[in-house]
């Protein structure tokens, strides 16, 4: 196969959703079907120890939630399938606005009976303003929830997207009988647990068809027959074109958890998705097609595998084929580097490989040398935008418990950090460590990650602060006097950069006011 077939092959996609809507259940159906698994985890079951596939740190099986983003490649109809399966809750998502920087399109996952909820609205957001293609899934239909037209209503509201959908509910919760694919004119029967079978699956491409009534009965094939005009009526053909501009997004209803409804999601992404887009760089547009190998890294991770001690950083391949054993320059460190031993990933489960292509995501052991936003090129200088480090708005001064274990303490907050796990600050005037998140929950993830893969035990203590701002002016003699003047709410971030902490909105006000020549940035990305 060549090139370009191998580009045409790839879709590569991100899941996001509200915690608990059921965003982890659907990745593990999608890998169900795509033949990348045998058994699918229970998710939150504590009777059942298997966990889910896409959940492999140790805090995220004991807690039922995702906390870091993971990586799963599967084949299916001869395509490649690249799921980035992302945290839910809010806590973490400064990780999954990275992970959207990698992705191509991606599922948003509703809960029928929640509709849409805030997390979902942040991240939507993010997606607008990339363009990214959406397709929504509405989950958890064998439950009582809320009217389909209404969902709707709400998804446009409140998500400002356009959408059309392209299956229909035929009843909910005790009254569910399955759905009714509008994209493949076809009728799916509920059938609750278990791989759905070829049976259940009936085509009707006429809807006055006496078939429907006997498959579902009179009152609600009447009751399909009304609402499906009413979706032809109101709603806007589906428009692939409209779609991968971002304008247009088809919605799906199903039942992740008894793998109802994502086949037919899965059947109609994988034919309708794009394949690896362009990606911006400061200097210039970088085309899949492209012969020069260019990525980016998005996301690290220390200890996967808490046996080795490994820290793998997570590369998007934008241009190019990335082979193994090959010269490559890291262009923030302006050095040539090889990799023996890439990996492809199925969540923890990883494979040396000896290429990839443009949309996968390859793991490269990383003994230090990268940092999130990194670029790996064949020579050219680039850097790729969009992968910022968000203003935390939680801090803590973090203290060393085990005086023995300083080292240990030094070398696990340093990786976490390299990880955008949270952003460390040291004050100037006492030296004393500050840890900045934009979420509680961090703090705890923190605190267990360090002893459980470090051995090192650390103690928080709160501080009153408002913001950590990044600062710079151009003018030098107007930067040191702000230093000297602010010298007390100074510190400096992990990469030597000056860091503004405000202790209230006023004093931030008042700083601006004050020395107006110095640019306050409230990400990393100035």
């Amino acid at each position: 196969m060549n090139f370009k077939e191998e580009i045409k092959r790839r879709r590569t996609f991100g899941i996001i959703s509200h915690p608990d809507a059921g965003k982890t259940t659907l990745t593990e159906k999608l890998l169900l079907f795509g033949g990348a698994i045998q058994v699918a985890g229970a998710v939150k079951s504590n009777k059942i120890k298997r966990t889910a596939t896409s959940d492999f740190m140790e805090i995220e099986k004991q807690r039922g939630i995702s906390v870091a983003t993971s990586v799963m490649g599967f084949e299916y109809r001869d395509l490649k399938i690249n799921i980035l399966d992302t945290p839910g809750h809010q806590d973490f998502a400064e990780d999954t606005y990275r992970t959207l920087t990698a992705v191509d399109s991606v599922i948003v996952v509703i809960d029928v009976a929640k509709g849409v909820e805030p997390q979902t609205e942040k991240l939507v957001e993010v997606c607008r303003m990339r363009q990214t293609p959406i397709i929504v899934f509405i989950n958890k239909l064998d439950r009582e929830g809320r009217d389909g037209f209404d969902l709707l209503d709400e998804i446009e509201e409140k998500l400002s997207l356009t959408v059309r959908p392209l299956s229909w509910p035929i009843g909910m919760g005790q009254r569910f009988k399955g759905v009714y694919n509008l994209y493949e004119q076809k009728l799916i029967l509920f059938r609750p647990h278990g791989k759905q079978a070829e049976e259940d699956v009936i085509e009707i491409t006429d809807l006055s068809s006496a078939e429907l009534d006997k498959q579902v009965g009179e009152a609600a094939a009447n009751e399909l027959r009304d609402e499906v005009k009413i979706i032809r009526e109101v709603y806007p053909a589906f428009d692939r074109q409209a779609y991968l501009q971002g304008h247009l997004s088809p919605v799906f209803f199903g039942s992740a958890i008894n793998n109802f409804g994502v086949k037919e999601l899965l059947d109609c992404f994988v034919e309708i998705a794009p394949h690896p887009l362009p990606r911006f760089t400061e200097e210039r547009q970088v085309d899949p097609a492209e012969d020069q190998f260019a990525g980016f890294v998005f996301k690290i991770h220390a200890n996967m595998d808490p046996k080795h001690r490994d820290r793998i950083a997570f590369l998007r391949i934008c241009s190019g084929k990335f082979a193994r054993n090959t010269n490559y320059l890291h262009v923030r460190q302006n050095r040539k580097m090889k990799f023996s031993n890439p990996t492809s990933f199925m969540a923890a489960r990883k494979e040396v490989i000896e290429e990839a292509f443009p949309g996968d995501v390859v793991g490269l052991y990383d003994s230090g040398n990268f940092k999130i936003g990194d670029t790996l090129t064949e020579g050219e200088v680039l850097h790729f935008k969009g992968i910022p480090s968000f203003s935390p708005e939680q801090f803590r001064y973090v203290n060393n418990a085990d005086p023995l274990k300083q080292k240990q303490l030094a070398k696990g907050l340093e990786q976490l950090m390299d990880e955008g796990v949270a952003q460390l600050f040291t004050r100037e005037v006492n030296g004393r460590k500050i840890i900045g998140t934009v979420g509680a929950l961090q703090f705890d993830v923190i605190q267990y990650r360090l002893e459980h893969e470090y051995g090192a035990s650390v103690q928080y203590e709160p501080v009153n602060l408002y913001k950590a701002c990044w600062v710079q002016c151009k003018n030098e003699a107007a930067l040191k006097e702000f230093l000297k003047r602010r010298n007390r709410d100074m510190a400096k971030d992990i990469d030597g950069h000056w860091v503004f902490l405000a202790e209230s909105a006023w004093a931030l006000k008042m700083a601006q006011e004050n020395h107006p020549e110095v640019e306050f940035h409230f990400t990393s990305e100035f």
